[in-house]
């Protein structure tokens, strides 16, 4: 499947099958330009209609089943827009739309935004999320909320492990990586011939591991009460680590895909990747049960592991003729109705349930890597809140590059991106 990007909010595979640029770990990377394969639902005149956009997502049957959703729904007729496009296309269409007077009743992004919330465009949702909030991990529900109101739910969960063989890792002697220092000696050793010991994306791990990185130190990138805190000792040195890992000689740098397509990993060109959970029955088809999967390591005995809370969110447009009825809509969809919720996450591709409930009678996850995998995201996921704009984002990924890159000093760096990163926080906080 693919989907979005920003780590925290949005690492989803349905938006990556059609993503062309760079994540900025907050949602916008996946696209769709709007309007065009509708369904044709027969309309009840004595019923609201809703208009909902879903952007086109990459797998097979996904179409069909969120037309047989809106069909099987009784208290609205539901027209839906299956939206077509690339890059930041259907997420450009989404908040072009919601200038206009003509916006879809229902939609979905990766996350909410503070523009939209101040600009009145979308409804919040705590209303109808109250009773079963207690039911949804509350890192998934970081950024969702904006200055305490929940305004979207969720639809999938997505999250990122390092896939590794474990008939490469018995013949090596190496076991699974706990630390960053683990996993440079494992990539080492487990180099040889035309094998690497690890990839991470043809950046060097940029896109792929900005945040992690962060997090796996014990640090994040805004604080609860709205400050800028990634420019410390421990990130900064995490980064270093990352450049030590870049030149130690046992990255693949040359693969044929970016980091969330498992191809090289299967294809023998290296140990170990990180990659997404999406990509595990892809994986087991390939070679089987030779694999393992580890959350990525901890910086050191002070860090923890970690991983990305990603996925899609659904929204409800405020200035519709029809806002209760969009509301209930969703209830049914993402909150009351389990059987869609396992449909859409386990049915076309591989994602985790939001609903925590749901999740664990999900048959696929309840056990091997699977199981694991899930036992990650919630232990060890993380993710941004909505302050945190793709402005902030590329301020630091710009850092990191520059730290990888051209063995800038890190803390130089950082203090940089954090400069510009506070600034574009005053704006929105403004």
């Amino acid at each position: 499947m693919a989907q979005d990007q920003n780590v925290p909010t949005i690492f989803t595979r349905r938006r990556f099958l059609q993503y062309t640029g760079t994540a900025a770990l907050s949602g916008s990377l996946l696209a769709a330009c709007a309007g065009t394969g509708g369904n044709n639902t027969p309309t009840n005149s004595n019923l609201p209609t809703l208009n909902q956009w879903y952007h086109q997502y990459g797998e097979k049957g996904t179409q069909d089943a969120v037309f047989k959703y809106a069909k099987e729904y009784t208290k609205a007729n539901v027209k839906v827009s299956w939206v077509p496009g690339t890059g930041n296309e259907y997420p450009d269409k989404v908040r072009a739309a919601l200038l206009g007077s003509n916006a879809p009743d229902v939609f979905e992004l990766p996350n909410p935004t503070v523009d939209q919330v101040k600009a009145g465009q979308i409804e919040p949702l705590d209303d109808i999320i109250a009773s079963v909030k207690d039911d949804f991990n509350p890192v998934a529900l970081k950024p969702l909320t904006i200055n305490g109101k929940i305004y979207a739910i969720k639809m999938i969960n997505d999250m990122g492990v390092i896939y590794y063989r474990k008939s490469l890792l018995q013949k090596a002697g190496v076991e699974p990586p706990k630390t960053m220092d683990d996993l440079i000696a494992a990539s080492k050793k487990l180099s040889s011939g035309n094998q690497k010991g690890l990839y991470i994306g043809t950046d060097g791990g940029v896109d792929a591991l900005t945040y992690i990185l962060g997090w796996s130190a014990g640090g994040d990138f805004i604080s609860d009460d709205n400050k800028i805190v990634f420019n410390t000792d421990r990130i900064a040195t995490a980064y270093s680590k990352l450049r030590e890992l870049n030149q130690s000689g046992s990255l693949l740098v040359d693969a044929p895909t970016f980091w969330w397509d498992p191809s090289s990993f299967t294809q023998g060109l290296c140990a170990m990747q990180w990659c997404g959970l999406w990509a595990m029955p892809g994986i087991q088809q390939a070679i089987g049960d030779d694999f393992g999967i580890i959350p990525f390591p901890a910086l050191d005995a002070q860090g923890q592991p970690a991983t990305f809370f990603g996925g899609w969110a659904e929204m409800v447009w405020a200035k519709g003729k029809n806002v209760a009825a969009a509301k209930d809509y969703v209830k049914w969809l993402w909150i009351d109705n389990s059987n869609v919720q396992t449909d859409w996450n386990v049915g076309y591709g591989f994602h985790v349930p939001p609903r925590k409930s749901t999740a664990a009678k999900t048959t696929k996850l309840q056990s091997g890597p699977a199981a694991e995998a899930v036992q990650f995201l919630n232990q060890y996921g993380h993710a941004t809140p909505p302050l945190w704009d793709s402005a902030m984002g590329t301020a630091l990924s710009d850092a990191v590059s520059h730290i990888i890159k051209n063995n800038a000093n890190p803390m130089s760096a950082l203090n940089t991106a954090a400069d510009k990163a506070n600034t574009e926080l005053q704006k929105l906080l403004s």
